[in-house]
């Protein structure tokens, strides 16, 4: 006991928040409970961030409110005019004898201020009332200006000096009484404290208890008694004065107590006299309630009873109606059957979609679970099916049928309204491989057109036998190019009559896509503003009047008044259905309107089909279809392509595209790309087989059209001779039509026109050019070229590759048989002459003069990026040039030869001039009479220049061995007359009279 004390006292002590925590909640829910002034502790003023305490007033001055009960928050019946209020809630005849929420009670502040808690719990109500409690932000009124502190501007400004005069005079004089007191309860809490010190603080400890021995032990010590039991006057005067010492201890806990409670004394009895109040008027409520519920119960059976029974009875007419309006509605949905077949007979399949549609729509929505029913909505879906294989059938008939009618009829849509009824419903049932159909029966037609055109252009040619050659590929290698042509020419022409027909046709099924797309975007636009509408319909007293919201109200018999509500919100969807299917299964014969008008009434937004909405495509679905129709054109153009291929390789089996001539491969390359160009138009598609197909024949012209003139050219080099040949007039013209700017062959004239005698020389731009026979049919050769490729413009870098090549050949061929000897093997030739080679050189010459020429032929037919393939004319002249350089020195290495064979042998000494420069002489005259009809005067001078200066290094090589030296001496005049006899000889020759010998520089110089 003395524990429970002391702990008692040193929580008090240290520690009042529990007990002002109890008298806080005490406060709060008393309404009526007198103001502390009585109360020691100082209260701070509203300035209280200074610490300023008010002046308690005096006590004599005190009262108190009369004290009122505590009102409780949830009372179990609503009493006085609190009852008024409630009783519009819950009804209280109907629920007098059970449960209901407001027999429930919560003591809110009790609750909230509950001592037992360490700490506020911020969950409480979440806990309490579940989570669906959520604390919710009051919304500021409209009808009071926001405050702010600008609002107080004006007002601060004029007591701020007020203000500061008062809180430094408060400071210099502090008030007395509040002074007196702090100074008072300061006191007295020192005192308490003061008394309470001399305590053990042993006992202060939460762990205190007297069954611990060594607890026991610091509290009674053992030192106090003796050991064998015996009692001394000693002890016994420990004994008393730890009992005094005990005695005293529990003096001061109980005084500190008592000074506490009397502090708060007053709280608790007011609250204990509050309770009882409270209990009183509790029970006189409850007693007036049980008069009213009996009260109310007599009204029930009196006045509503009856009243009830006739809202009952209007319901029960009500639901009657309904229900004939059911059965109404059932007859219309038991001849939608009837209807559908009868749809189904005239081909109008959307008719027959709509009506099973808006069927199975009402069988879901308002006869859902009518036992004789089950077995319709089964039934309407085979049909459904039915349906989908019957649209299919008859698509695939109409694609057959409308590609195989003759290509002579005129460009119109056959059965224009049929298709587009069959496009729709296939769109409607989401069938949207169609055009694969579509694209199958286009397939054959293609087939069929050029089998059709191959059988009509063999029946008009006598001599192919159809008995015997049975293939049409067969048919077609036996007709001649002209035939052929035609066929094909024919060909093309039925294709593109073929294409024109499908683009039309595609057009009509693009154009219903398109239709169905837009209507999908209209009905969205409606169900847009009707649900904005909607939303503004559902205002608050719209929906249903007052009459009928009281009848749901009163008639109901579920839980939730919300439930009527929507009840006799549902009994206007019916009504609409009722009147939709009406319309549609009332009159059978209402079915068999044209399939163009229920098209169109099936894509007005917001119609009666408006339940067909989910079932057609979405937009991304119609647009890959429109793309798909697209597509199907550009598959059309290649099949049609692919076709013509399929001809022009079956006249390539045998080889006879690569034997014809130039002109008949221009006539076929321009059918092809004027058939290409239409296609292109038309379909909007760059198809490349054809063309590739084309320039794989014309690789394979090139290559034949090479070979050919390649073998020629190696024919006449392997027979060539290496004379000089005479130039017919006709290649003269030749050359004379190349240098006024055509780079063609020119017309062959007539024949009876006076022939003109050819010439020693091929003249050019003022030169004479003596030449073989081989180089003058190269000039033809390279011109053929240049024709093929004005003709075929295509070719044109394949073409300059092989001509490239074929220049290549004929120098290298050349060399190898003038320069090589080669021709003393292959034509027989006893002896390589000085001639043979500058004639051979001469040839080379006049080449080369060309190659620009033919260049810039090229490089006209050829595209910027093309440019680079010219650099093999780069190369070739090049070649040409080191081979000319190489026959000029061949030519002075063959007087090289003979001047170091005869010089070698010369001695100075009579007779003069000597035998050996008489030998040299002749040989040189001999060589410019080889020379002199073949080269031009340039070369000639250039060449025996070169000649010149070999004779001297000979001759000063043979002089520095015989030891003549220019010194004056006889043999050095014997010399001069030699030198001077060879000078003149050379001079003497044509066009070398002015050649400039220098022959002092046979003399070594002295140094």
């Amino acid at each position: 006991m003395f524990r429970l004390c002391l702990c008692f006292v040193l929580i008090l002590s240290d520690s009042e928040l529990f007990l002002l925590t109890q008298l806080a909640s005490v406060e709060r829910c008393t309404d009526a409970m007198a103001s502390h002034s009585s109360s020691p502790v100082p209260h701070p003023s509203s300035g209280g961030s200074e610490g300023i305490f008010r002046k308690d007033r005096d006590p004599s001055s005190r009262h108190y409110r009369p004290v009122h009960s505590l009102p409780d928050v949830c009372p179990k019946e609503p009493t006085g005019e609190a009852a008024r209020g409630l009783c519009e809630g819950p009804s209280v005849v109907a629920d007098q004898h059970r449960w209901t929420v407001y027999n429930s009670k919560v003591n809110l502040p009790a609750a909230l201020n509950d001592p037992r808690l360490a700490k506020r719990e911020s969950d409480f109500f979440t806990k309490s009332w579940g989570l669906d409690f959520a604390e919710t932000e009051v919304m500021p009124s409209f009808y009071l200006p926001n405050i702010t502190k600008e609002h107080f501007g004006p007002y601060l400004q004029e007591t701020a000096q007020r203000e500061k005069i008062h809180e430094r005079c408060k400071n210099i004089c502090p008030n007395k009484d509040e002074l007196d007191a702090v100074s008072s309860i300061t006191n007295n809490h020192d005192k308490s404290r003061t008394e309470l010190e001399q305590v053990p603080k042993i006992f202060m400890k939460p762990d205190f208890a007297l069954d611990d021995p060594t607890t026991f032990n610091a509290v009674l010590p053992w030192s106090h008694f003796n050991s064998a039991g015996r009692k001394s006057s000693r002890d016994m005067a420990s004994s008393r004065l730890l009992q005094e010492k005990l005695s005293h201890y529990l003096d001061v806990v109980e005084v500190s107590i008592a000074r506490q409670i009397s502090l708060r004394s007053e709280a608790f009895f007011h609250a204990m006299s509050s309770q009882h109040e409270l209990q009183d008027r509790l029970t006189e409520t409850a007693r007036a309630v049980a008069v009213l519920r009996g009260r109310t119960a007599a009204i029930e059976r009196i006045m509503c009873e009856g009243p009830l029974r006739a809202l009952r009875q209007a319901l029960t007419r009500s639901n009657c109606a309904r229900l004939h309006n059911k059965l109404k509605l059932m007859a219309a949905v038991h001849q939608s059957q009837p209807t559908v077949q009868l749809l189904l007979s005239t081909s109008e399949f959307v008719g027959a979609l709509e009506l099973i549609a808006t069927t199975k729509e009402v069988l879901q929505q308002e006869l859902q679970g009518i036992h004789s029913f089950r077995h319709l909505g089964s039934q309407l879906c085979e049909m459904e099916k039915l349906i989908d294989k019957m649209m299919v059938e008859d698509f695939s008939m109409y694609s057959r049928s409308d590609l195989s009618r003759s290509l002579e009829d005129d460009g119109q849509v056959m059965e224009k309204d049929r298709l587009e009824s069959l496009v729709f419903g296939l769109l409607r049932q989401r069938k949207l491989d169609f055009l694969d159909i579509y694209s199958d029966e286009m397939i054959l037609a293609a087939k069929s057109i050029v089998t059709q055109s191959v059988v009509d252009s063999v029946s008009q040619i006598e001599e192919i036998d159809t008995d015997i050659v049975t293939k049409l590929a067969d048919q077609m290698r036996l007709m001649t190019f002209p035939q052929w042509f035609e066929l094909l020419k024919s060909v093309f022409e039925n294709f593109i009559l073929f294409l024109k027909r499908i683009k039309a046709t595609l057009s009509v099924v693009r154009n219903v896509v398109l239709e169905a797309l837009d209507s999908n975007q209209k009905s969205r636009l409606l169900e847009r503003a009707a649900a904005a509408a909607g939303g503004l319909a559902e205002a608050p007293g719209t929906p249903l009047n007052q009459g009928e919201a009281e009848l749901a109200y009163l008639t109901h018999e579920g839980l939730f008044i919300s439930d009527a509500l929507n009840d006799a919100h549902s009994t206007v969807g019916p009504r609409q259905a009722l009147s939709r299917l009406d319309g549609c299964g009332s009159d059978s014969a209402s079915g068999t309107t044209e399939s163009s008008s229920s098209r169109e009434h099936a894509l007005q937004p917001g119609g009666a089909t408006g339940i067909s909405e989910d079932m057609m495509p979405s937009d991304l679905e119609l647009g890959r279809v429109a793309n798909n129709i697209q597509e199907l054109l550009y598959t059309a153009s290649d099949v049609s392509h692919d076709r013509c291929v399929k001809v022009l390789m079956a006249r390539a089996k045998d080889g006879s595209l690569e034997r014809l001539s130039s002109a008949e491969f221009v006539f076929l390359s321009q059918a092809v790309e004027g058939f290409v160009r239409d296609t292109e138009e038309l379909c909007c598609r760059r198809s490349v087989s054809l063309r590739g197909a084309l320039q794989s024949q014309a690789n394979r012209f090139v290559h034949r059209f090479h070979e050919e003139r390649k073998t020629k050219l190696s024919l006449l080099l392997d027979n060539e001779r290496w004379k000089q040949a005479e130039v017919p007039a006709e290649f003269q013209d030749l050359v004379n039509s190349i240098a006024d700017g055509r780079i063609t062959l020119p017309e062959r004239k007539p024949q009876g026109t006076e022939e003109r005698k050819p010439s020693d020389y091929l003249h050019i731009d003022g030169q004479k050019y003596a030449v073989v026979g081989t180089v003058l049919l190269l000039i033809r050769i390279f011109l053929e070229y240049c024709q093929c490729v004005n003709d075929i413009p295509s070719i044109s870098t394949d073409m300059l590759t092989r001509l490239s090549d074929l220049l290549k050949h004929f120098n290298s061929r050349s060399c190898q048989l003038v320069l090589g000897a080669g021709a003393l093997q292959v034509v027989g030739l006893k002896t390589i002459t000085t001639k043979n080679l500058a004639l051979a050189s001469r040839c080379l010459q006049l080449v080369v003069h060309y190659i620009p020429v033919i260049r810039a032929h090229f490089e006209t037919k050829l595209t910027p990026k093309q440019y680079s393939v010219l650099r093999h004319f780069d190369h070739i002249t090049k070649d040409y040039n080191d081979h000319i350089a190489e026959i000029s020195a061949k030519l002075v290495s063959i007087m090289d030869s003979m001047f170091e064979k005869v010089l070698s042998k010369y001695e100075v000494k009579a007779p003069m001039p000597s035998a050996c420069f008489r030998n040299v002489c002749k040989q040189m005259a001999k060589m410019h009479e080889a020379l002199y009809e073949l080269l031009p005067e340039e070369q000639a001078q250039m060449l025996f220049l070169r000649i010149n200066a070999s004779l001297k290094i000979h001759l000063k090589r043979q002089l520095a061995r015989l030891g003549v030296h220019h010194d004056g001496g006889p043999q050095h005049g014997l010399v001069t007359v030699d030198v001077a006899f060879y000078t003149e000889n050379v001079q003497s020759l044509r066009t070398l009279e002015k050649l400039d010998l220098n022959m002092a520089e046979i003399w070594e110089q002295k140094r």
